[in-house]
């Protein structure tokens, strides 16, 4: 008998109490504790990759060069693209017509113009053609029957002024010089035309602006301001281009007007044009006597 209980106590003392079910739960059915230490082991999922940093924005000044250079690149090709830029030597010939203070001053003369790119120039003037002004580099002479002459500073600082100021040197050269700052202008009214206007800055702070049609993209009017050395007073030059015609493949503005402070300062007309038919190299001599009225390659020179 004191085995038994001996044995009982034993029992009693090793094995665990019962841990009492829930009413509701079924024999089958596991406890919390018994759930979660059955749950296989998974990693943490992993840290998502770290954002991009956004693109810087482009400054406005960019955009806005961008813009310029855009609308340059448009009328140049309206120009005629590769043929307009590529133009060795032009002839031209028409009538002009001077003004002062924005009244004629004459009947007007005949004209005929010839230039070789980039700094050859020669105008014939009066139906014989026996008046010449030639301009070579940075060198300027009047040519009439007794003989070249250099032309007076003045004379010839107001012909390479408007010679730097042309719209073939904007055009062509301006526009390759990484040193010329680019402005959108924006929508402007220029010579009665819907344009987009530009202005170019050299790095003499020396600036133009172009407008450019709306609609054909060719350029309808330039401006330029300038000093004037000796009363230091500022002087604007202005010149529209009117009545295009198609050239050998480039655009030609057969109506040229020229504005001095606002004022009507020539006017010319052009009759014919044209392009790349290789000048007689004698007439941008000026000690050649080259004549007009003979036949090229005949003219004789003085040596």
């Amino acid at each position: 008998m004191k085995r038994f209980f001996l044995t009982l106590v034993l029992l009693c003392t090793v094995a665990p109490p019962a841990r009492p079910q829930s009413p509701d739960q079924s024999p089958d059915q596991k406890s919390p504790d018994q759930k979660s230490s059955d749950r296989p082991q998974t990693s943490p999922p992993p840290s998502a990759s770290p954002a991009q940093p956004a693109a810087a924005p482009v400054p406005l000044e960019q955009q806005n060069a961008r813009q310029a250079r855009a609308l340059i690149d448009q009328a140049i090709q309206a120009l005629g693209g590769n043929a307009y830029l590529t133009i060795h030597d032009r002839e031209l010939q028409g009538k002009t017509f001077g003004f002062h203070h924005g009244r004629s001053s004459g009947n007007g003369n005949d004209f005929w113009s010839f230039s070789e790119f980039p700094d050859k120039d020669r105008v014939e003037l009066t139906k014989q053609r026996d008046i010449a002004e030639l301009y070579v580099g940075n060198k300027g002479y009047e040519i009439t029957y007794k003989g070249p002459k250099a032309l007076e500073q003045k004379d010839l600082d107001e012909y390479l002024r408007r010679r730097r100021f042309s719209l073939d040197t904007i055009l062509r050269t301006w526009i390759n010089d990484p040193s010329v700052a680019l402005l959108y202008d924006g929508n402007a009214i220029a010579a009665q035309h819907s344009a987009l206007q530009v202005t170019l800055i050299n790095s003499k702070d020396e600036a133009v602006t172009i407008d450019f049609d709306i609609d054909t993209h060719l350029p309808v009017k330039k401006s330029f301001k300038w000093r004037d050395p000796v009363d230091r007073q500022k002087n604007l030059e202005e010149e529209v281009y009117e009545n295009y015609r198609l050239v050998q493949g480039v655009m030609v503005p057969y109506n040229v007007t020229r504005f001095f402070n606002e004022d009507m300062a020539n006017e010319r007309f052009i009759f014919s044009a044209t392009i790349n038919q290789t000048l007689d190299e004698s007439m941008f001599d000026p000690n050649s006597n080259y004549n007009p009225n003979k036949p090229t390659g005949k003219q004789a020179k003085k040596r």
